[in-house]
């Protein structure tokens, strides 16, 4: 019996691993042109392909970060923080990403407090 049920979740381990392999490299494809077309000033397609990404593996850190700057740079400053705080959530020891949400941060705060002011 235990013999069963352990074949049985190495058949679901190695179904499952094949599909999620193809999303994050579905969704690899999506931010790698996200990325290119950014780069050459087209953010609005960049976030596109950014958010494709993040539907089609939402648990790829590097995406969701990727579209935090994406919204930041179209000034949706709230999207923005959800998209880091999740990158943040997923990856809590990347560096890059924690180094990118705090500077959003930082900026965003300076941004809010000029506008409170007088």
């Amino acid at each position: 019996m235990i013999r069963l049920i352990v074949t049985c979740l190495l058949l679901v381990v190695t179904c499952v691993a094949p599909a999620y392999a193809d999303a994050r490299s579905d969704a690899r494809v999506q931010v790698e042109f996200g990325i290119n077309v950014a780069q050459r000033g087209l953010w609005r397609e960049a976030i596109y392909r950014w958010e494709k990404a993040v539907e089609i593996d939402p648990t790829y850190a590097e995406a969701h970060n990727n579209l935090a700057i994406g919204y930041e740079h179209e000034g949706n400053f709230e999207k923005a923080r959800e998209a880091y705080e999740q990158a943040v959530k997923l990856a809590p020891h990347n560096m890059q990403i924690q180094q990118n949400y705090e500077l959003f941060k930082e900026i965003n705060d300076r941004r809010s407090n000029a506008k409170e002011k007088p």
